[in-house]
C-alpha cells in the first residue's frame, strides 16, 4: 500500500492539486500525471539537463526534485513559457541557426538560454557556453546552439541601446 500526500502547484500559471506518492520526482509527476512532455526523461542523474525546469523562479533538474518539494511553488515547463512568449526570441534563433536536430535537449537547453540571458544579459560565447555545459546535446555539436543564443544576446542589447 503506498501513502500519497496531496500537494498544490501552480504549473505554467495554473493552479495544479494531485496526490503523489512521496517518492515521485517532479519529472514523472509533470509528465505522467499533469501530461506536459517537455522534460524528458534522460539520464536520471542530474547529468544531461533533459529534465530542466523552473521552480519558484530557479532552473532545476526535475529528474533531482521531488515532487512534494514543489508544493506550494510555482513550476515553469517549456510549454508554459512558450505560450507566455518568454522563449519566442530564441526559439526563432533556434530554428534560424538549426541548432536543433532530434530535439530531446531543446526544451532544457532553451531554459538554460532563458536563464542566461536573463540574468547575464551582457554574456560572451565562452560564458553562453558555461551556462549551457551542463545540458547535454548529442547532435549539434554546441556551434549552432552558441551562434543562436548569442545572436539573441546582440538583439536584446541592441534593442536596449537604442
Amino acid at each position: 500500500m503506498s501513502i500519497k500526500k496531496k500537494i498544490e502547484v501552480v504549473i505554467n500559471n495554473e493552479r495544479v492539486v494531485r496526490e503523489v506518492e512521496p517518492r515521485t520526482h517532479l519529472v514523472d509527476f509533470l509528465r505522467e500525471q499533469v501530461g506536459l512532455k517537455g522534460p524528458h526523461l534522460g539520464c536520471e542523474h542530474g547529468v544531461c539537463g533533459a529534465c530542466t525546469v523552473r521552480l519558484n523562479g530557479q532552473i532545476v533538474r526535475g529528474c533531482l526534485v521531488l515532487a512534494v518539494q514543489a508544493d506550494g511553488g510555482t513550476v515553469d515547463t517549456v510549454e508554459g513559457l512558450s505560450r507566455q512568449g518568454v522563449l519566442a526570441d530564441l526559439q526563432d534563433a533556434f530554428l534560424k541557426h538549426n541548432a536543433l536536430q532530434c530535439g530531446f535537449c531543446t526544451p532544457g537547453m532553451l531554459l538554460a538560454a532563458a536563464d542566461l540571458v536573463e540574468s547575464n544579459p551582457k554574456a560572451d560565447r565562452q560564458q553562453v557556453r558555461e551556462a549551457i555545459s551542463s545540458n547535454y546535446c548529442r547532435c549539434t555539436g554546441y556551434h549552432a546552439i552558441v551562434d543562436a543564443i548569442c545572436s539573441v544576446l546582440s538583439k536584446r542589447n541592441l534593442e536596449a541601446v537604442q
